[in-house]
């Protein structure tokens, strides 16, 4: 009796172990701790820097900041869009706001890349906006290579990522000085080549974006996932877009929904009325219905927002960064 109860108990031990075991997520990165997720549909994978990043204190999948590259197809060359999936900067939505918009970009004869940027809390400020302003540098960088038009390389963010780009789109188009007191740009940054290139957007797409720190929209608490708590107001100014408007930010198309309790549409008409004071060209479509996190507005109850790919078109057919001939 004692010896069929140890082999059933042999039998059942790998059973137990299984059970015991997490199974990994499905489609995640190996070894990504906060669990990003890999897009569909991309065609190869490009590293920022060829060592470590500025600052990185690992050699992970999350210390590695990265593009996911969609390459449009035809002879160009092509206007390219850096996307910046939203995710409160603790993780990344990748798929809905990421390579979505990166394959329909494809469709519509854009090159596209979606950017794997450092999160917190393993990272805090500067360390998602070095990777923003490295990746645009980085694909005007291969313009040349990736059959791309240097003069229009753009940002498509969303929420946190739409932070992001807002940052971009108003940051000097020579590097940042506005980091914390005794940490410069040019102390912040490794220096090649790429870092000689301007980090400016030729144009920024912002859905549902953070776009103002001012505590007087509701829902808005600066940004502590990157800047810590109580982080001094020097600190909480310098990433606050609006607050660095000027004639040479970046052309901007902006989309919000007047139901977004999360990222209040005040950001998005605060800060196309900074673009309109400063004659910057800019178009804003705020929608009375849709939470927040509508994505590009397909098949959704609130059937108003589908017209957003359309209205997003003519915009970038507008100012030439897509063809004329493609169809919406």
């Amino acid at each position: 009796m004692k010896l069929l109860s140890g082999l059933l108990a042999a039998a059942l031990l790998p059973v137990a172990l299984a059970a015991q075991t997490p199974k990994p997520k499905p489609n995640v990165a190996p070894g990504s701790v906060v669990g990003t997720p890999i897009p569909a549909g991309y065609t190869s994978i490009e590293r920022l820097w060829p060592g470590r990043a500025p600052g990185a204190i690992g050699d992970a999948f999350d210390d590695i900041p990265i593009l996911y590259t969609y390459p449009a197809a035809g002879p160009g060359p092509h206007a390219a869009v850096i996307v910046l999936p939203g995710g409160g900067y603790n993780h990344l939505v990748i798929e809905k706001e990421g390579a979505v918009e990166a394959r329909w970009l494809n469709a519509h004869g854009m090159s596209a890349y979606v950017l794997i940027y450092r999160l917190s809390p393993r990272y805090m400020y500067p360390a998602a906006m070095l990777d923003g302003q490295r990746a645009v540098r980085f694909v005007r960088a291969h313009a040349a290579q990736w059959n791309i038009r240097p003069d229009a390389i753009g940002v498509w963010g969303f929420s946190a990522g739409g932070h992001l780009a807002g940052y971009l789109a108003t940051a000097d188009p020579h590097g940042d000085p506005r980091y914390p007191a005794g940490k410069s740009y040019d102390e912040a940054a490794s220096h090649d080549a790429i870092d000689a290139l301007s980090s400016r957007p030729d144009f920024a797409i912002l859905s549902y974006a953070r776009l103002s720190l001012n505590p007087a929209i509701p829902g808005t608490f600066g940004m502590k996932a990157i800047t810590g708590e109580n982080a001094p107001q020097a600190l909480v100014d310098a990433i606050d877009p609006i607050k660095h408007v000027t004639k040479d930010s970046s052309p901007s198309f902006i989309y919000s929904t007047e139901n977004d309790l999360t990222v209040n549409p005040l950001n998005a008409s605060a800060f196309f009325n900074a673009l309109l004071s400063a004659k910057v060209p800019a178009e804003l479509h705020i929608f009375e219905l849709g939470p927040h996190g509508t994505g590009m507005g397909q098949n959704l109850p609130q059937k108003e927002l589908a017209i957003f790919p359309a209205l997003l078109a003519h915009w970038l057919q507008l100012h030439g960064w897509m063809d004329d001939s493609v169809i919406p």
